[in-house]
């Protein structure tokens, strides 16, 4: 490992770590723009012109009229015509967006549906920008990029991002974007306001290959629980009104899904820190405060997974239990490096 940092690199790191946040406050803007004036605009095609409501009133009555045919003997079937509401359904709107198609006439404008796309091409470059700082740092200082808490944090930020980005391939949740990329944002702002460090090598106790095993299991654990806690807040803030966002149960499968596979990661990383803590400190477990409230959260995120495998709780119910978890994993990765000293105190964090 070098005695000093490469400037050149860390220097670099620094304006990446720039970029990247105003990338994902672009796209956070973009995906805001898709959710705020693709509802405004199915509201509007909702309610048309005065010609095109005379003209669903007209296409409107063809059906009555066929109905009271039907009853008195006569034809039973009312005859086709072009974009009669009878001849095939609507889509159920964005796929990526989880927005349901208005109830009639055009759908939202041109400019609109290329917001959300354009937004997620833009966070992914953004993403790009997040990683790029990582491994300039990492570079720079000639070890693993997360040994402080500045580190740690934008690592954090890069994992948020990376499980929207790798989920979103697999499943709708472009609704997340505008939530995930603001978290993004502003994780990378605080970290560069308050916790930024000079690069430099890292503690004589994190000089260890486990740095990459443990360290690495929590961050990947913590950006699939960063979208289910998304998913959560949007949960209890949706409304009846709010069409252009998927349902409470589309939001609720999404969160648990994000759970289902980081439970086990976040399994592992409590492992591989016991097993780290052995090998450095000569015991498996301490009760510092990290090891502690890394537990805790481990306990209500199985408490979670457990209550809806055999009590089958679902709804508020489920999400209220998994946001108490969301809260406790924020303050083991953030509050316990910050207000307790102890074994794990990294933090490093300025004068």
């Amino acid at each position: 490992m070098p005695a000093e940092a490469d400037a050149t690199l860390a220097a670099l790191s620094d304006q990446l770590i720039l970029a990247a946040v105003l990338f994902y406050v672009i796209a956070m803007l973009g995906y805001a723009l898709e959710l705020a004036f693709g509802r405004a605009s199915a509201r509007s095609s909702a309610a048309g012109t005065p010609a095109q409501e005379a003209a669903a009133q007209e296409a409107a009555a063809v059906p009555a009229e066929a109905a009271l045919a039907t009853v008195g003997g006569g034809a039973t079937t009312a005859p086709e015509k072009d974009g009669d509401a009878t001849a095939s359904p609507e889509p159920g709107g964005d796929a990526g967006t989880g927005a349901r198609a208005p109830a009639g006439g055009r759908g939202p404008s041109p400019w609109v549906l290329r917001a959300g796309p354009a937004a997620l091409v833009l966070s992914w470059i953004g993403f790009a920008l997040n990683l790029g700082s990582l491994l300039t740092r990492g570079l720079a200082a000639g070890r693993w990029p997360w040994g402080n808490m500045y580190e740690f944090v934008v690592a954090m930020c890069l994992a948020a991002m990376g499980a929207f980005l790798l989920m979103q391939l697999r499943y709708p949740i472009r609704f997340l974007g505008a939530s995930v990329s603001a978290a993004a944002a502003l994780g990378l702002g605080f970290a560069v306001h308050s916790l930024h460090v000079e690069t430099g090598p890292a503690m004589v106790a994190l000089n260890s290959y486990w740095i990459a095993i443990h360290v690495s299991a929590a961050i990947i654990a913590s950006g699939l629980f960063i979208v289910a806690g998304a998913c959560g807040v949007i949960y209890l803030i949706r409304n009846d009104a709010a069409v252009h966002l998927p349902t409470r149960e589309e939001l609720d499968r999404v969160a648990h899904r994000a759970i289902v596979i980081g439970f086990p990661i976040w399994t592992f990383a409590v492992i591989a820190g016991a097993l780290w803590a052995d090998k450095a400190w000569g015991r498996y477990w301490g009760w510092d405060p990290k090891e502690v409230w890394a537990f805790i959260t481990w306990v209500v995120y199985a408490g979670y997974l457990h209550a809806r495998a055999t009590a089958g709780w679902k709804g508020r119910a489920a999400t209220a239990v998994q946001l108490v978890a969301f809260a406790s994993l924020l303050f083991n990765l953030i509050g316990v490096n910050i207000f307790f000293e102890g074994l794990h105190s990294y933090a490093e964090l300025p004068g």
